[in-house]
């Protein structure tokens, strides 16, 4: 048995290596003569693998004949498009003479949707005859024998190579990003844990292909990021991946879960060998034409949000499935769909519901997130300008890992592996901000505890340390590629309803009905401890519904909506109670923006500073103009805006710069950034000042600057 392993992979290698050349060849062929030599090629690997089937499906005298006739019928049949070529380009020389050119393919995508069609149907058949030689032989229907053929270790390890080798070949012709885009695909195909039955290559292969993926993800959102308008091709490419990967994870999580049912998964893996070789052979339509800037395009952006995250939704459930088998295994999907319409839908919402607020307040879902996020933070930091912004995104990484991954996951396992997790605990702390059930003296003090030091340090230093530090939010928002999409803040139709630091009655109305149902359910769920009722939503305690239904769900909703909600729109629409409180804290404290010069603000007409804030609050400039300073409970202190600003005229002011003030300290000016001194030969009105003794702007390399009228005009 394992010389006959050795032959046929020594076989799959070859023609794994044989059908890459191939592609490579459809992919450089320009004229019919040569497509119609691929499609011949490609048309006898057909042949010849469909005769081998027909014997290894039912072995004996017989089929040897069959497989001779089927094979030959197809090899005359994949002969007659070269022929047919050949004599239209011999009837062409003649015509034409000197003068001959080659015509080129007149429907290259009809050629690519051929040779597409060809190399799926050599690799099914392929792994379907290596399979009936390899044994177990397989059964069941056309569906199952299909789904058997495409998750086996003949189909997915050969496409790899195949997808690997054409890629190096083609290197050349392919553009740096889509080129290693493509190799992590290969990669990604490689570690199909469907592929061997053996649980160390189960367990390899979801780790490392869950690792690869998050490499695909973060490299995606930083490239992005540097490429604010993408080839039009490669945009396309890119977003009919990521889908194909969320239906690829939600395959994996379901053959692990239901523990073989693997239809799905091999559904995905059609898809991306579609996606991937027609993308190869028609490679020339990469690079072609510029599509529009994606910042500009919302559609295009939620989509590649919401593909991306659904991935990562069934990856977490994946590794959850994978590592924490006692914990997860049979805990998702409880309620069978089944009975009449109102409890089909009653359960199909239940079952989604938890799914979803499960897998998203898990160790490892939550640990993918912050690789990814924090990765693309750990890019914004390295082009962060200031120190104090740059310490505080460092604090801000610091604190997710501690506050959201190893606190309420590894720590408490740990220390009291018996507990129940804490997301199903009916006692609202730091993530509600309200105590319920019957609060004991000791769990009311923590309570109580938690928001003496939240309100102290909001009132000190702003509500940026829950807003910018402690929440796992900013992590989430901050870094490179989900910072630049806060442009949708004041381009999308429901940013825009956000904008400035007027608190709407839209934003009033929505902290409002958030703020009622914390109390609601409140009070319903100290009814509940002390045994007046019992009131349950879902099945669950009214407090824990509403912790998952907001961090669990909706955030997350909220997050792939930003192209038409505008980025941290936890903030600009008032929708998270705890920052609404801290956000109270933060209204009677010290922390406020400030400007060292007004008559800077006045000559600037780049008003950088509106457009990088993440918030939304465009009417900063006016403020300093004419007071000087910025007050805002909608600010969390992010900072982008002192990084904006061209002329180092900034700073955040805080409880420091209070005490400074008192002791007769100055003020420290900005690290790396000198301000741009106003010309003091002047009357002592700014806005008299004649046209030849206006104030002058320096200019910042590489900023705006030079030629602003200072007149602001």
């Amino acid at each position: 048995m394992i010389t006959t392993y050795v032959i046929l992979a020594v076989i799959g290698a070859f023609m794994a290596y044989i059908t890459a050349v191939l592609v490579k060849w459809a992919a450089e062929a320009k004229t019919p003569v040569g497509a119609s030599v691929v499609v011949f090629l490609l048309g006898m690997m057909v042949a010849m693998f469909a005769g081998a089937f027909l014997y290894f499906a039912a072995p004996g005298p017989a089929s040897i004949i069959e497989g001779l006739w089927l094979g030959s019928a197809l090899m005359s049949i994949s002969v007659i498009p070269v022929f047919v070529a050949y004599l239209r380009e011999v009837r062409q020389r003649i015509e034409e003479g000197d003068r001959f050119a080659p015509r080129p393919l007149l429907q290259p995508r009809r050629f690519i949707g051929v040779i597409v069609v060809l190399v799926l149907g050599n690799e099914l058949l392929m792994g379907a005859t290596f399979q009936f030689a390899a044994g177990p032989p397989l059964t069941g229907g056309i569906l199952d024998v299909l789904s058997g053929v495409v998750t086996s270790p003949w189909f997915l390890f050969t496409m790899a190579a195949e997808m690997g080798l054409t890629t190096y070949f083609l290197r050349d012709r392919i553009s740096p990003g889509l080129y290693r885009v493509l190799l992590l695909q290969s990669l990604i195909m490689f570690l199909s844990p469907t592929a061997l039955a053996i649980a160390g290559w189960v367990a390899f292969s979801i780790y490392v292909a869950s690792a690869a993926m998050i490499v695909m993800f973060i490299y995606v959102m930083e490239f992005i990021y540097r490429h604010r308008q993408l080839d039009a091709a490669f945009s396309r490419y890119i977003v009919a991946l990521t889908w194909i990967y969320g239906l690829m994870m939600a395959g994996q999580f379901v053959w692990l879960y239901y523990g073989g049912w693997a239809d799905v998964f091999a559904l995905s893996v059609v898809a991306e060998m579609i996606l991937f070789f027609a993308a190869i052979v028609g490679i020339d339509r990469f690079g072609r034409e510029m599509g529009l800037p994606w910042q500009l395009d919302a559609n295009w952006a939620f989509r590649l949000l919401a593909s991306i995250f659904i991935a990562e939704i069934f990856m977490g459930a994946l590794l959850d499935l994978q590592i924490d088998p006692a914990v997860y295994a049979g805990a998702f999907f409880t309620y069978p769909l089944s009975g009449g319409p109102g409890a089909i839908a009653y359960n199909a919402i239940y079952n989604g519901f938890w799914f979803l607020a499960g897998v998203t307040a898990s160790t490892w879902f939550l640990t993918m997130m912050g690789i990814e996020m924090g990765a693309l933070v750990y890019f914004k930091i390295r082009e962060t300008p200031d120190l104090e912004n740059r310490i505080r995104m460092v604090l801000m990484m610091f604190c997710y890992a501690v506050f959201a991954v190893f606190f309420p996951s590894i720590y408490l396992q740990y220390v009291f592996p018996n507990a129940p997790p804490t997301a199903t605990v009916p006692v609202l702390g730091w993530p509600m901000g309200i105590g319920t059930e019957t609060l004991v003296a000791s769990i009311l003090s923590v309570v109580l505890a938690t928001y003496l030091i939240m309100g102290l340090a909001a009132s000190l230093f702003g509500r940026r340390v829950v807003c910018s530090v402690f929440c796992t939010a900013p992590l989430m928002f901050q870094g490179t590629a989900i910072d630049s999409m806060k442009s949708f803040n004041r381009t999308s139709t429901v940013g825009r309803k956000y904008l400035g630091s007027r608190l709407s009655t839209l934003y009033s109305v929505t902290t409002g009905l958030v703020l009622a149902s914390l109390f609601v359910a409140a009070v319903a769920s100290y009814l509940d401890g002390i045994g007046v009722w019992n009131v349950t939503v879902l099945s669950a305690d009214p407090t824990v519904f509403l912790l998952s239904l907001y961090f669990g769900v909706l955030w997350y909703v909220m997050f792939v909506t930003i192209p038409y909600t505008g980025n941290y729109n936890c903030v600009t629409m008032g929708w998270c109670y705890t920052g609404a409180i801290a956000q109270a804290f933060h209204k009677i404290g010290f922390f406020k923006l400030k400007v060292r010069s007004k008559e800077v603000c006045k000559a600037c007409t780049t008003l950088d500073c509106a457009k990088s804030c993440p918030v939304g609050l465009v009417d900063m400039p006016g403020h300093f103009r004419t007071k000087g300073e910025f007050r805002s409970t909608k600010c969390c202190g992010v900072g982008d805006c002192i990084n904006a600003c061209p002329y180092g005229n900034m700073y955040i002011y805080d409880v420091r710069h209070w005490v400074r003030a008192r002791l007769g300290l100055p003020i420290p000016p900005p690290s790396g950034t000198k301000l741009p001194m106003v010309s003091t030969a002047r009357s002592s009105s700014f806005s008299s000042v004649t046209r030849t003794d206006r104030p002058q702007i320096a200019s910042t390399p590489g900023r705006p600057g030079a030629g602003i009228d200072p007149s602001g005009r």
